[in-house]
């Protein structure tokens, strides 16, 4: 693994150097866009809507729209001096029981690893959290975006897990909460006993993706029955087109041809005086 973010961890007059690193990786089948025809990649480009030019990612810029269609655009330099407080710090602000946050609260999940001169101070902390049963109420600057996050103890590791705001879960307003919906003593019982038949200790392990492994068969059967696509070379950035390129070789063919045909030609004499 290779470290996203050096910064420190702080609590009261604490101080712990760390590196995260990213604790998650979805294993996905990766698939590429195709031309369907002859298996070629289709590309997708940066294309200003008013100038129809395609642009560089360094001459891209953030734009904000406003109601009447016009852009506030932001570069680098307004952005650098934003007061983020926590920018290469994670903060800690208060321990509280793990049961009072909301999953749904929850968004990336970091490894917190500590700087050789941290690791003291880091054991410190990590023990005292997990035998205070808390975990640590934080808040962190990550990618010019400050997110509240919390600190809690993996497998004698410190993990760092980015939380949304609160005003970015959306509220659950369904008309069938407001129905009245009669639910028979007898229904409640069997319910409850369907749930008691079917618990049992979750192990993760126990599952697995039938999804993928059924995709990569198909693929690795393809490829045993050659059914495979070499797609030709891509044409050059800016180069005319195969069909314009052929236009052109003909006429140049044609140029020589006249060129020939009118050196063969007798000159005629000059007319006397």
């Amino acid at each position: 693994m290779r470290s996203i973010w050096n910064g420190a961890v702080s609590f009261g007059l604490v101080t712990i150097p760390i590196k995260l690193y990213t604790a998650t990786e979805q294993r996905n089948v990766a698939f590429h866009q195709v031309h369907r025809e002859d298996g070629g990649r289709v590309r997708f480009r940066r294309v200003c809507e008013v100038c129809g030019e395609e642009v560089p990612f360094a001459h891209v810029a953030k734009g904000y729209e406003l109601p009447a269609g016009e852009m506030v655009v932001l570069g680098p330099d307004d952005l650098e001096d934003l007061p983020l407080t926590t920018a290469h710090r994670i903060e800690v602000l208060q321990f509280s029981p793990a049961d009072q946050i909301d999953p749904i609260l929850f968004n990336k999940s970091y490894y917190v690893e500590p700087d050789s001169m941290g690791v003291k101070p880091y054991v410190l902390l990590r023990d005292a959290l997990e035998r205070s049963g808390r975990v640590a109420i934080a808040k962190v600057a990550l990618r010019q975006r400050e997110s509240l996050a919390t600190l809690r103890v993996r497998d004698g590791v410190l993990v760092l897990e980015t939380m949304l705001w609160p005003d970015e879960v959306r509220e659950a307003a369904f008309e069938f909460l407001e129905e009245s919906v009669e639910i028979r003593a007898q229904e409640s019982r069997m319910a409850a006993s369907l749930i008691e038949s079917m618990s049992e200790d979750f192990d993760p392990a126990a599952y697995r993706d039938a999804y993928r492994e059924a995709l990569q068969e198909v693929i690795e059967a393809k490829v045993a029955g050659h059914e495979v696509v070499r797609p030709a070379a891509p044409v050059a950035e800016g180069g005319p087109s195969a069909d314009l390129m052929a236009v052109l070789r003909a006429s140049v063919d044609a140029a020589k041809r006249d060129r020939r045909t009118s050196e063969r030609k007798p000159r005629k004499a000059p007319k006397s005086a």
